[in-house]
């Protein structure tokens, strides 16, 4: 992997990775460029990279928004093996993390409250959006990453590599939440509807801060991963009207991790006044909710959020490996990229996929 010179004025890195090329998604070894390393960026060798549901709807263009060929990934772990002459977070060989952001406008209220999620010209570490102008971005299903230092962060020593990949956008996408809607700490009651990747990760977290957390499915059958395995206090099965009656009003926030279309005033029935239903997904770009708003009026809030800005990305995994917190993980070869997504869309994994990218990206 070496500098490839363009021109005199120019130069670009050699990159290989596994690409979609059209809405198959089948994914298959490609090879392209990184741009040069300024002198804000840091280099990243990618040792491990999480898969995302989301990586499965871009790549399959369920959106209709994808741009081929693309690169998923976006739970990049590695470790820097360059550092422009103005970096001053890093150094080559520390280990580093890059999530769903590399960049942003740096310069309305969001950005300067390090709330650059919420960005109106976020810049997404894959493209999603095609712009007229804007460079092709590609991900982590790749052996290098260049970044500026901004949007990566430091990975404590304490924590596993392969299990911290995807706190970098499941972690802080429940994380965050917990933290700004004052669940974070004893005494408070947490809902967490679906017991998935987003899901399981709202469990431990929830438990770490000390509050009581009670998981809501539709399947009986994740009681006992719920109660034994991560800890949970109580389970609830969502279609079963005794246990839901039973839990009316009992709860101060409720974290929805499912997509798929469901109701919303059972959910709503279990949040006490002033509590929050806080959605995390959805069917798609364009299906509106079916919201009663009775439910509302006992001063209950429906309120959305997505992922967390660096400040406290940073914050969510130095936490996590303060309490032995990462994602429940299936590492994978990254010949196995393709039959992963296919077991991915059928639900078929505890709970994320993880690419070692490291020790099975071959360019061939």
């Amino acid at each position: 992997m070496g500098a490839l010179n363009l021109n005199e004025e120019e130069q670009v890195q050699r990159a290989f990775g596994y690409a979609a090329r059209d809405s198959s998604g089948v994914l298959s070894p490609f090879s392209f460029t990184r741009r040069a390393n300024g002198e804000r960026d840091i280099t990243v060798k990618i040792l491990y990279c999480g898969i995302c549901h989301s990586d499965l709807h871009i790549i399959k263009n369920e959106h209709g928004i994808t741009s081929y060929p693309i690169v998923p990934g976006h739970e990049i772990v590695g470790v820097v093996t360059q550092a422009g002459c103005k970096v001053n977070k890093f150094k080559v060989g520390d280990k580093v993390g890059v999530g769903c952001l590399i960049g942003s406008c740096g310069e309305c209220d969001n950005c300067h409250a390090g709330l650059e999620n919420y960005c109106p010209k976020p810049v997404y570490t894959y493209t999603i959006f095609e712009s007229e102008g804007d460079a092709k971005r590609h991900g982590g299903y790749s052996d290098i990453l260049v970044v500026d230092e901004h949007f990566a962060v430091r990975i404590p020593d304490a924590i596993s590599l392969a299990g911290c990949a995807s706190l970098l956008c499941a972690g802080i996408t429940v994380y965050s939440p917990i933290r700004h809607f004052g669940l974070d700490r004893p005494g408070k009651h947490i809902g967490v509807v679906g017991l998935g990747g987003l899901g399981h990760l709202a469990v431990k977290f929830g438990k770490a801060f000390g509050a009581e957390v009670t998981v809501i499915s539709t399947s009986e059958s994740k009681r006992r991963e719920a109660i034994e395995k991560l800890k949970a206090d109580s389970f609830i099965v969502s279609h079963d009207l005794k246990q839901m009656q039973a839990a009316m009003c009992t709860m101060d926030g409720i974290i929805d991790t499912v997509s798929a279309t469901h109701p919303l005033k059972p959910l709503l029935d279990l949040l006490r006044t002033d509590g929050k239903l806080i959605m995390l997904s959805a069917p798609d770009m364009e299906t509106p909710a079916q919201v009663p708003l009775f439910p509302l009026f006992g001063r209950k809030s429906l309120v959305g959020s997505m992922c967390g800005g660096i400040k406290e990305t940073q914050e969510m995994m130095d936490f996590a490996a303060e309490h032995g917190i990462t994602s429940n993980v299936e590492v994978i070869a990254m010949h196995y990229v393709n039959e992963a997504m296919d077991r991915l869309a059928r639900g078929d994994v505890r709970y994320r996929f993880v690419i070692d990218i490291a020790n099975t990206l071959t360019n061939l």
